[in-house]
């Protein structure tokens, strides 16, 4: 059991927060084996449908103020929320302590006006249709007119790092509905300390009231059988693995929607032109390792597969660059990561023997490993280990991008333009220079569509 020690040297449990309607959850805590928290009551984590949510009536630009407001709180974390969350998720988070203080120090960034707009104006075409109904012209001259009408979410959101939190507070807030957040076992803490911080700057604000958030085992049919269900919530939120989004299909019908963030893997393109000098080479490596680390490799944005336009000669010349810069500190990345697993380290060890049709460079303490392989490798690359693949033509390498990939690096610049509509067409979602795979500008798309967009509930008056 995870737990923390005190001054008199007994130990206590860790305990989880539940945010219930935005207010702490000061109920009975039971033991859930590595911490506690309180007992679930399924009545209050849903909002009746016999009346408005608390903020569908409240104007974007309250909304907007509240977030900025507090953006400003998270950054100051005058009452130590954000360095509470930090300090019981140090010792039970995949990432780093390092990586996580980072990570932590910038929350604030995702609740900055500028942001927060480009969101409202790109994704939703203005704060009109989220604050009233917008007239529109038909083809046969009559005038209709559209809402943006605020939805009730039920998000189950992804710890593979706090920036998802944030965005699932940020997102939920813009639609005016209702929320309930389902804590996730790898993160218990982040989205909790983000809406305490929210409900500090504005107690009792309908926005605030428009929160839950509180854990339950992922899969628990008691639990989600009687939530997921078309009289209490329109959306199921979901982000994770295969089994997660499996799982919340199930409860997918009529009046039910999921909205899924899928997994998804990321990929690299190389092109010839990194070859013109040293120092080009050298910068295409350091691109190529910053979108390889981004939180050690544990967000579906970092590229585990590099593609390199060239001979096998030139792909060891840029695989041996890579494993150096792979154990360079960023902002989300650590020198060092965990070690590479005993199965991966076993499938490694067979492609050492297999010179000179595959090469590898580094070693198993996690501060990078390259493979170069004539094909891509048939395991998952993870921990800081990259697969480099010579390719003739970086045209060659769109074969290797599916539904699957979210993004794709490319170097140069000006070699996106003639791979964009090849990689759309093979399913990719983003292209990216290389080194920019890490975060996702507010307001573009998002795994193929506008969050924001398919968040809200549209409704016609015709």
């Amino acid at each position: 059991m995870s737990r923390t020690t005190l001054d008199d040297h007994t130990t206590a449990p860790v305990t989880v927060v539940h945010m219930i309607r935005g207010e702490v959850d000061h109920s009975t805590p039971v033991d859930l084996g590595r911490f506690t928290a309180p007992a679930l009551d399924l009545d209050r984590l849903v909002w009746p449908r016999t009346a408005p949510g608390p903020a569908f009536h409240v104007p974007v630009a309250e909304i907007v103020d509240l977030l900025v407001e507090t953006g400003e709180a998270l950054k100051a974390d005058r009452a130590g929320l954000l360095a509470e969350a930090l300090e019981r998720m140090a010792p039970v988070s995949p990432l780093p302590a390092e990586v996580l203080e980072r990570a932590y120090a910038v929350l604030w960034r995702s609740f900055q006006r500028p942001g927060l707009y480009a969101q409202i104006d790109h994704e939703l075409g203005g704060a009109d249709v989220l604050d009233g109904w917008r007239e529109v012209r038909l083809p046969d001259d009559r005038v209709a007119a559209i809402r943006a009408f605020p939805p009730r979410l039920v998000h189950i959101i992804a710890g593979n790092a706090p920036g998802v939190a944030a965005m699932s507070v940020v997102r939920g807030a813009l639609t005016k509905g209702v929320n309930l957040l389902k804590l996730p076992s790898n993160d218990l803490f982040t989205a909790t300390a983000i809406l305490r911080t929210m409900a500090a700057v504005a107690p009792g604000h309908p926005v605030v009231r428009s929160f839950s958030a509180a854990y339950w085992r992922g899969g628990d049919e008691v639990v989600e059988s009687a939530l997921f269900r078309p009289q209490f919530f329109d959306k199921l939120v979901a982000w994770g693995g295969e089994a997660t989004i499996r799982s919340a299909l199930k409860y997918v019908g009529p009046g039910f929607e999921l909205v899924s963030f899928d997994p998804k893997t990321s990929i690299s393109m190389i092109g010839r032109e990194a070859f013109a000098s040293e120092e080009t080479l050298a910068r295409a490596a350091d691109a190529g390792a910053a979108d390889a680390t981004f939180f050690n490799q544990q967000a579906c944005v970092a590229s585990r597969f590099q593609f390199v336009e060239g001979s096998r000669d030139d792909a060891d010349r840029y695989a041996a660059l890579l494993c150096e810069r792979l154990g360079t500190a960023r902002e989300f990345s650590s020198a060092g990561g965990p070690r590479v697993a005993p199965e991966l380290r076993e499938e490694i060890d067979v492609l050492r023997s297999m010179a000179p049709d595959y090469r590898v460079w580094g070693g198993y303490d996690g501060t990078g490993l390259v493979i170069r392989s004539p094909e891509p490798v048939d395991f998952h690359p993870d921990g800081k280990i990259v697969d480099v693949v010579p390719v003739g033509a970086l045209s060659e390498a769109v074969a290797h991008a599916g539904v699957a990939t979210q993004t794709v690096g490319v170097y140069p610049d000006t070699r996106k333009a003639e791979l964009r509509d090849a990689l759309a067409c093979a399913g990719v979602q983003r292209v990216v220079s290389l080194g920019r795979a890490g975060g996702m500008p507010p307001g573009l798309s998002h795994d193929g569509f506008y969050p924001l967009q398919r968040l809200m509930r549209w409704v016609n008056d015709e």
